[in-house]
């Protein structure tokens, strides 16, 4: 495997290994130090993003590499009209690796494909973000010790959420998991993954608009926000970015044992108080990002 676009792009065996190798890094940290040094990672941000291009970057930091690239297109020569081809044929002449964030959806594909250094796809529009899927499957396996037998309730904007599509798209892979999908009607789940994911491999999965009546049978509830630049009309937006807001009186019927991911940044989909409870991982889950990072930078370099 040369790049990283799609999380269908890894085996359940390569995700697998990535995660054990992240937690090795996680637990023997100094045994990774070097392991990069003298190589460059390329971050070409078109898109704004705060947590994925500083994990990235402390990635690479803490394997002793270097970092260069730009966090966002104006301060970049697509302003001036230059495409991705050209932009990724300039900067494999500076680096050894990319990571792309792209407001449109296929543009890691065409970078990858134009260039003999590995690519990660850090996101590209409403379509893919394997790296946060890692970053989840990473935070699920260390919270609850495995990636199978799990009811997962996924909340918020199913239909624009990248993370969504990717993490599903990762978890049919393994056994009796089941999806509770909680989202207004206008946010529902693309029926592309409906049709050719879940039914097609037979998955268990539910659709409602209620998340308290669901809450007792999660394992894990991952939240998203409605995200503002995925819709065409502002009244839209108004209209269902509070529709659900996770506090800890709707936490009550839930198991101990649940924990509550979000990819992050939230707006209000998740009350403050909500943070001090053990099932609240996801500042945990964004710390975890630079580990599994950190593990893909090597796997992609070829670095034992």
């Amino acid at each position: 495997m040369k790049d990283l676009i799609d999380i269908l792009d890894l085996t359940t065996d390569e995700i697998d290994a990535l995660i054990e190798k992240a937690n090795d890094i996680i637990a023997n940290p100094d045994n990774y130090r070097e392991k990069c040094r003298y190589k460059k990672l390329a971050t070409l941000f078109f898109e704004p993003s705060t947590r994925t291009r500083l994990s990235f970057e402390a990635a690479m930091y803490e394997l002793g590499g270097n970092v260069l690239g730009f966090s966002d297109a104006g301060s970049s020569s697509a302003t001036k009209g230059e495409s991705v081809s050209d932009t990724i044929k300039v900067v494999e002449g500076y680096a050894d690796i990319v990571a792309m964030r792209h407001p449109k959806e296929g543009a890691p594909t065409i970078a990858s494909m134009k260039t003999r250094i590995p690519v990660i796809n850090a996101g590209d529009g409403g379509h893919n973000h394997p790296t946060q899927t890692l970053t989840d499957l990473l935070t699920i396996k260390r919270e609850l010790g495995k990636l199978d037998n799990l009811t997962i309730g996924l909340c918020g904007d199913l239909k624009f959420g990248r993370t969504v599509h990717s993490l599903i798209q990762a978890m049919v892979r393994y056994e009796n998991v089941k999806f509770i999908m909680i989202s207004p009607k206008e946010l529902k789940l693309p029926d592309y993954l409906v049709e050719e994911v879940l039914k097609k491999k037979n998955v268990d999965f539910i659709e409602t608009e209620s998340l308290e009546e669901v809450m007792p049978q999660l394992d894990v509830l991952y939240m998203t926000r409605v995200q503002r630049e995925r819709f065409f009309n502002e009244a839209d937006y108004i209209r269902l970015k509070d529709t659900y807001v996770v506090t800890p009186s709707k936490l009550e019927n839930a198991k101990k044992s649940m924990r509550i991911l979000h990819p992050l940044p939230r707006v209000n989909e998740i009350s403050v108080e909500v943070d001090e409870d053990a099932r609240a991982c996801y500042f945990r889950q964004a710390a975890n990002g630079k580990f599994i990072r950190m593990a893909l930078i090597l796997k992609l370099l070829g670095i034992e």
